[in-house]
């Protein structure tokens, strides 16, 4: 079930800076009143050949960014010339300006970027590190997501999402598996995120409910605490997505032989899609782990049926002949 989706995220400065403060080493220098405007492009602009005056096709909608050769440029020109080439890039649009390797502007910079609105951030890391690292954190930030009911666990290393109906036991078997030795991701409510990219999935708590879980009658757990970090996934690639349904719903559609092979599609992927009957007395847990080893063998090629049917065919033959 599908709880909210987004398309895309538009972000701000403000997000941007908060997520990256500490990885990115970023502190904000001017322009702190005006950290919630959006980033409109969520990419990086070497601000190199703007700076010389020449504004044709600049691309003003990104976050500006001066590295060691920008800032060496600016400071060899008269503090007048230097104004007048940052001045027209603001009015060009420019609204966000980074610098790197821990370069301060001049005070008469500071001075235009508090005058003109524009946001002034100093990053101590080299120009490389920075881009590499600013890059992979804006995609994160502005990637498509949905939250989804659902429990998600890592199983023998791979990221499965069990969903159903509440009620229908998906905590309780996470928490079998976690026993095992295996490691929850999320409970209740999961947040997903897509890789454009890869095309691939990733899933995540909401919030700061991670490492936690709500067992009926017993009440809120810290899995964490009880056992242990290595218990607990901050983010796992969804995989394999496992559907409970109450046998007496599906009792005339089961799959007993498991030729059907399934797809839920999310954000645009397509995910492998499970649905295991439950009634009283089926070991969940079991029924889980062994549905994800089954997976594996099927990502390599392996069809169980198949060689099922090899084998009794030989056998009808041996037995015609013998």
């Amino acid at each position: 079930m599908f709880a909210r989706a987004e398309s895309g995220v538009q972000v701000t400065i403000a997000d941007f800076v908060k997520a990256g403060r500490e990885s990115l080493q970023l502190s904000v220098l001017a322009g702190a009143r005006n950290l919630d405007k959006p980033i409109i492009e969520a990419v990086l602009n070497r601000s190199g050949l703007a700076l010389t005056g020449f504004l044709e096709a600049f691309a003003w909608q990104r976050i500006q960014l001066a590295g060691l050769a920008e800032v060496e440029y600016m400071r060899s020109l008269p503090p007048d010339i230097q104004r007048q080439r940052l001045d027209g890039m603001v009015r060009k649009g420019a609204y966000c300006f980074i610098l790197t390797h821990g370069n301060y502007p001049s005070e008469h910079t500071m001075a235009l970027a508090e005058e003109k609105g524009v946001v002034l951030i100093v990053s101590r890391l080299p120009t490389k590190v920075f881009v590499a690292q600013a890059t992979y954190l804006l995609e994160r930030l502005t990637a498509p997501r949905i939250s989804m009911y659902g429990t998600m666990i890592e199983v023998a290393g791979m990221g499965v999402m069990i969903e159903g109906d509440p009620g229908i036991g998906k905590s309780e078997t996470a928490l079998g598996l976690v026993k095992r030795g295996h490691a929850i991701v999320s409970d209740d409510l999961t947040c997903i995120r897509r890789d454009v990219g890869n095309n691939l999935l990733f899933a995540s708590a909401s919030g700061a409910t991670a490492g936690f879980m709500e067992i009926r009658g017993i009440g809120i757990v810290n899995v964490r605490r009880i056992f242990g970090a290595s218990a607990v996934r901050d983010e796992k690639r969804l995989e394999l997505v496992i559907t409970f349904k109450r046998l007496r719903d599906i009792r005339d559609t089961v799959d007993r032989i498991g030729q059907r092979r399934e797809k839920k599609e999310i954000l645009g992927v397509k995910v492998p899609n499970l649905i295991i009957p439950v009634s009283a007395g089926r070991d969940l847990v079991n029924l889980v782990e062994t549905a994800v080893h089954a997976q594996k063998l099927a990502e390599r090629g392996y069809d169980p049926v198949a060689e099922l049917s090899e084998h009794l065919r030989i056998r009808a033959e041996r037995t015609t002949n013998g």
